[in-house]
């Protein structure tokens, strides 16, 4: 049944009004950063614009290495969620198909834990890593291995989503490659995998999204200006003696930058996964 054209007017109506609503803080945050000096509030149009700002975090005028920590973050951020779908992929395989004892219970731990803020376990993470430095300097405080590494904490959310994906998929296509003479490893990386490329993707993506914007952790771990993440750095330019709102804008976008990047890229794959990954029995 064809929808009337009142309906879909409405239905666009409503569709604007909430890109509209979407879109009005980026736009102020792209205004802030176009207009000379440091003025937060105003009109969304500036009344002159000056790229002051701009070259600043580009390195064209003297200051802090802003594209430097936009590489750290990158660096961070891409490596981190890969290792986290490579950990949440292959722990998601066994709580779906393996069976072992305790398992429905140590699932039921993992949501506990998710359930607290990542902030409450700051001070935790603080003393492992200043302890694992001792040992293993790439992987302690004030390194970027430290810092990837108390991010893959974070897996539990990923495994229960990745596990349900993976219950979904029929166990008969994995039992029929088997009896063809696959082995298990075969199976899960052959036959399970790229049925499973959707729930990958998001996952990357979720996890990219959440690191490369992370700042309460990153600014405990990291201590040394040069490998500051970009949202460290960006933290600096608010200081109560004099609040940067221009420079802190621009780093804002050149935030986003990435993040829009990686979604465009992997929604290519997402899309490539939910047509081919189709499963019929």
């Amino acid at each position: 049944m064809k929808p009337s054209p009142i309906k879909l007017i409405l239905a666009h109506a409503i569709l604007i009004l909430l890109v509209m609503v979407m879109a009005f803080p980026l736009l102020m945050v792209v205004s802030i950063s176009l207009r000379p000096g440091n003025l937060a509030g105003g009109s969304l149009i500036p009344q002159a614009i000056s790229f002051e700002h701009w070259r600043f975090v580009l390195g064209i005028d003297p200051g802090p290495p802003v594209l430097r920590w936009l590489v750290n973050s990158l660096w961070v951020s891409g490596l981190s969620s890969l290792l986290v779908v490579m950990l949440s992929t292959s722990a998601a395989y066994a709580f779906a198909r393996l069976r072992f004892a305790l398992k429905g219970h140590i699932l039921d731990g993992l949501l506990i834990l998710q359930m607290f803020p990542s902030v409450v376990a700051i001070i935790a993470m603080y003393g492992l890593l200043d302890t694992i430095g001792r040992f293993v300097p790439g992987l302690g405080l004030n390194t970027h291995g430290g810092l990837i590494m108390a991010y893959l904490g974070g897996v539990a959310t990923h495994i229960w989503m990745i596990r349900g994906y993976f219950q979904t998929i029929p166990d008969s296509i994995e039992e029929a490659a088997l009896i063809d003479g696959a082995t298990p490893f075969q199976t899960f990386v052959r036959v399970l995998l790229p049925m499973s490329v959707p729930a990958l993707v998001v996952t990357f993506i979720l996890a990219f999204i959440g690191t490369i914007g992370e700042y309460p952790l990153a600014s405990v771990v990291l201590q040394n200006t040069e490998r500051w993440t970009l949202a460290v750095g960006a933290n600096s330019f608010l200081y109560p003696q004099n609040y940067q709102w221009g420079r802190f804008a621009a780093t804002a976008v050149l935030t986003g930058v990435p993040i829009s990047i990686v979604f465009l890229v992997c929604q290519k794959f997402l899309v490539s996964g939910l047509t081919s990954g189709a499963s019929k029995e």
